[in-house]
């Protein structure tokens, strides 16, 4: 491990350090605001999202920049009752209308010196973007979004910032993991950032979210499709948050259409057996009983084996199973898994 590893510091956990450029991406009305202001509040304020996810550095200048919403409809928010949530004085706020960009400017460039101007002026150490899709949507053209890229990547060199972009995905099946691919325009953004993160929903339950590390270059993957953190959304008197839930597989949260087969289960377990997971692993990623997979796999090219024994949610029909030869167990049974 390098020692620039080592100096970096947690800004959220382990999605994003300090000096990174990051992206935050996910579907229409997920959530990807309200968690970007929990994260830019928790900067601004020195304080971090949940016990889990740490930050590492003193309270700093954020400067949100919102393309998305009203000054209305933020405030709407962030009220209740009981009165204004109060944010944290360091917590900037700037709001672009692109329809005033003066005519004599090109999208682009208005773009770029209106935000280099609004950092020099808040004195920001952080920025967040929200969002870049929105900006590729109005200019019809992506490259606007990959060139506003470029210009962020520069300006986190010139003013030691770090920076957290939000993009949208375009329509996916609820079904498939969340990946890289999802990421609208993917090919031409996650190059230009150091790591990235997704939000997703769960089947679970209609306000839970999870999210899942997508790419890293300053840590390991910890959060990813075996370990994603589940989180609820919930409105504490007048904050709209990420209440942290707990870890889990993302397979539990998918939605499927229809329960896989015995012999798509069967397949499953011997194809990420090859690729060296653990049996305990492999029940996560399919969703059954550590012990269904022990069977499964003994049996794997057994033309006669009776998948009566077993059944799809993973409990063990048969008496005789404490019998069974002991499966292998990596003993990662946090007491925060769900």
């Amino acid at each position: 491990m390098s020692d620039n590893y080592t100096e970096q510091k947690m800004l959220f956990g382990q999605f994003w350090f300090q000096g990174e450029l990051c992206i935050l991406f996910a579907d229409t009305n997920v959530g990807k605001s309200i968690l970007a202001v929990q994260i830019a509040n928790s900067l601004a304020s020195g304080t971090q999202v949940n016990t889990f996810f740490k930050n590492e550095v003193p309270p700093a200048n954020v400067l949100y920049i919102d393309f998305e919403h009203s000054t209305r409809q933020f405030e709407a928010r962030y009220v209740s009752a009981e009165g204004k949530f109060i944010f944290s004085p360091s917590f900037y706020r700037a709001q672009f209308n692109i329809e005033h960009i003066p005519d004599s400017t090109g999208d682009s460039e208005y773009l770029k010196k209106e935000i280099d101007s609004a950092i020099a002026r808040s004195g920001a150490k952080v920025l967040i973007i929200d969002n870049l899709t929105f900006i590729q949507n109005e200019t019809g053209r992506a490259k606007e979004a990959v060139q506003l890229m470029k210009h962020l990547k520069f300006l986190k060199e010139k003013y030691g910032l770090s920076i957290l972009a939000l993009a949208h995905t375009p329509k996916r099946a609820a079904a498939r993991p969340i990946t890289q691919n999802d990421l609208q325009g993917s090919k031409m953004l996650i190059n230009f950032c150091d790591s990235a993160f997704a939000i997703a929903r769960s089947k679970l339950n209609p306000d839970w979210r999870y999210v899942k590390q997508i790419k890293q270059r300053s840590t390991y993957e910890e959060y990813g499709e075996d370990n994603v953190c589940v989180f609820n959304i919930i409105k504490a008197g007048a904050n709209l948050q990420f209440e942290f839930v707990c870890f889990d597989a993302e397979f539990n949260h998918l939605r499927f259409k229809v329960a896989p087969t015995w012999n798509e289960v069967m397949k499953t377990c011997i194809e990420l057996s090859n690729r060296g997971y653990s049996q305990r692993r492999i029940a996560l990623r399919v969703g059954v009983a550590a012990s269904t997979v022990n069977k499964l796999l003994k049996n794997a090219g057994n033309p006669d084996f009776d998948y009566s024994c077993v059944t799809i949610d993973g409990v063990v029909n048969d008496e005789d199973d404490e019998d069974d030869e002991e499966y292998e167990d990596d003993g990662n049974n946090a007491n925060d898994k769900c």
